[in-house]
C-alpha cells in the first residue's frame, strides 16, 4: 500500500531552519508530483508546495515563496521541505501528499509537527 512517512520536525527559534522529509513507499515515486501541506493550530489546512516528477517544476504557496524550497531525491523515494527564516505563522503540522491517476485518490503522512517560539 502507498505509504508516506514525515519526519524533521521540531521545535526552533524565529529565523531558525528546519528540513522536513517524507519517505514514500508503495508507487513510482518518481511519475508523481509531490506535494506538502501544513496545518496550523486552529486552522484550515493549506497548501505549502509542490514538486513535478523528476523534480522538473516546483511551486509554492506566496507566504512561504523565498524562504522554503521543495526538492526530491527519486533514488530515496523521498521528499523534502527544506524551511528557512521560519516565523511564528509558520507554525502547524507539515504532511506531504500524493494524489492518484485521474485525482481519484489520494494519500497522506501522519504529518511532523513544526512550532516556531521564542
Amino acid at each position: 500500500e502507498v505509504q508516506l512517512v514525515e519526519s524533521g520536525g521540531g521545535l526552533v527559534l524565529p529565523g531558525g531552519s528546519l528540513r522536513l522529509s517524507c519517505v514514500t513507499s508503495g508507487f513510482t515515486f518518481s511519475s508523481y508530483t509531490m506535494w506538502w501541506y501544513r496545518q496550523p493550530p486552529g486552522q484550515e489546512r493549506e497548501w505549502v508546495a509542490l514538486i513535478g516528477p523528476g523534480g522538473s517544476y516546483t511551486n509554492y504557496g506566496d507566504s512561504v515563496k523565498g524562504r522554503f524550497t521543495i526538492s526530491r531525491d527519486d533514488a530515496k523515494n523521498t521528499v523534502y521541505l527544506q524551511m528557512n527564516n521560519l516565523q511564528a505563522e509558520d507554525t502547524g503540522v507539515y504532511f506531504c501528499n500524493v494524489r492518484g491517476a485521474g485525482g481519484r485518490n489520494e494519500w497522506w503522512g501522519q504529518g511532523t509537527a513544526v512550532t516556531v517560539s521564542s
